[in-house]
């Protein structure tokens, strides 16, 4: 009998706060980066490990300790130059060498970090304008032994920890959450190629009015003078002001590099950068110090501070559990009638079977409805995930679960 507790939410509606605050660290940015190199590294080493081992044998390894240290940049109009490579520096653990296998753990860690890279900031130059630098070391040895690596059996959890999730998004998460998606997408940057990778979204719902802050790094060598670097900050207000009906009927105002100083012909009073990322030249990037694994950061949501990038996706409820909670919460709402708001708390103990959590289940309702009308049908939905637990882990190995 697994511990499933389900309980009214005695909070406000989300909808019905008076503020509401919204981010997102779009995937240019170096905590984000950092997000992604960490997952991408994971990924990699679960890869390595099952062609060695067989499908499903995947050793115990965990890559959330990226660090990016940021470089130096000249950015002109029409041009620029990289003065000095960003330093990253992959940390964490993983296996390499099982029963006599050796692995190449380091080369794998690189090249999975340096192919993320090239995907993802298609202005920079990998080779020459990055040095990455892998530390992982060896697992700790009672971790490994919990670390149980049949495929049919349920893992044992690695860590004491905790995932949170909910559902469904907020007008303004909605709105947060496209207009880097629409901003940052390959469609998006064959018709706006001055704008770069690092773009992060703010959103204040105060009441009915909401405003969208938004920082977008301008590529350099798009951007011929400052007549044209404003003519695509002007494109980019209006783009996401035609966006924003789409997610809500509130009056929505958008602003956009607000730190731009437009009596000045100077460069420098722009946001320009020659790859279309801060980390260039002057913000340093941390794995978890960004968007939660549904891709926003919610102060006003319940929110776990674990990294959920890195960790392996095998037994590490850290990370499991985030990925999870989320899944439930939609599950939950997109199945049942009547629910408002749900929110999701799942812990359990290093050594515990991951598919025998405690779970909280808090709910707001519908005018009508009682938690006795749902309540057996949401612990179906919980019990079926947890069931199925396993899949997580192939959802996240296959890219079709958010990390970050």
């Amino acid at each position: 009998m697994r511990n499933i507790v389900v309980k009214e939410l005695n909070q406000t509606y989300i909808e019905d706060l008076e503020i509401e605050i919204v981010e997102r660290k779009g995937i240019g940015h170096p905590d984000s980066i950092s997000d992604g190199i960490a997952q991408a590294v994971s990924n990699a080493l679960c890869d390595m490990y099952q062609k060695e081992l067989g499908e499903g044998n995947i050793l115990h390894h965990n890559t959330d300790e990226v660090q990016i240290t940021a470089g130096d940049s000249d950015p002109e109009w029409g041009g620029g130059i990289i003065r000095k490579p960003i330093d990253i520096l992959l940390t964490g653990r993983g296996v390499s060498e099982y029963n006599g296998i050796k692995f190449p753990l380091e080369r794998v860690a690189i090249k999975a970090a340096k192919d993320f890279l090239d995907e993802t900031i298609i202005n920079l130059d990998v080779e020459l304008d990055t040095v990455v630098e892998c530390k992982i070391g060896h697992g700790s040895g009672d971790l490994v032994d919990v670390f149980d690596r049949s495929p049919e059996a349920i893992p044992k959890s690695n860590d004491t920890s905790f995932g949170v999730g909910f559902a469904p998004l907020s007008e303004v998460e909605k709105l947060v959450l496209a207009t880097e998606e629409l901003l940052n997408s390959k469609e998006f940057k064959m018709d706006y190629p001055a704008v770069g990778q690092d773009i992060k979204v703010m959103g204040l719902r105060e009441g009915d009015e909401i405003s969208l802050t938004i920082a977008c790094a301008m590529v350099s060598k798009y951007v011929n003078n400052r007549e044209e670097y404003i003519e695509v900050r002007e494109s980019l207000k209006r783009i996401v002001e035609e966006l924003a009906p789409k997610y809500t009927k509130r009056n929505v105002t958008v602003d956009v590099n607000t730190g731009d100083n437009d009596d000045i012909e100077d460069k420098s009073g722009y946001y320009l950068t020659v790859t279309g990322t801060s980390a260039e030249m002057g913000d340093d990037g941390s794995v978890g110090r960004g968007n939660r694994a549904n891709g926003l950061i919610t102060p006003c949501r319940p929110m776990s501070m674990e990294a959920t990038s890195g960790k392996n996706p095998v037994n590490h409820v850290g990370k499991i559990y985030n990925v999870l909670a989320n899944k439930m919460a939609n599950d939950t709402v997109n199945e049942i009638e009547g629910i408002k708001q749900m929110h999701i708390m799942l812990l359990t103990q290093i050594g515990s079977p991951i598919n025998e959590p405690t779970a909280s289940i808090q709910v707001i309702l519908e005018d009508g409805l009682e938690l006795s009308d749902v309540e057996d049908d949401i612990k179906k939905v919980i019990n079926r995930n947890l069931d199925n637990i396993r899949d997580i882990t192939k959802m996240v190995i296959e890219g079709k679960a958010r990390t970050f």
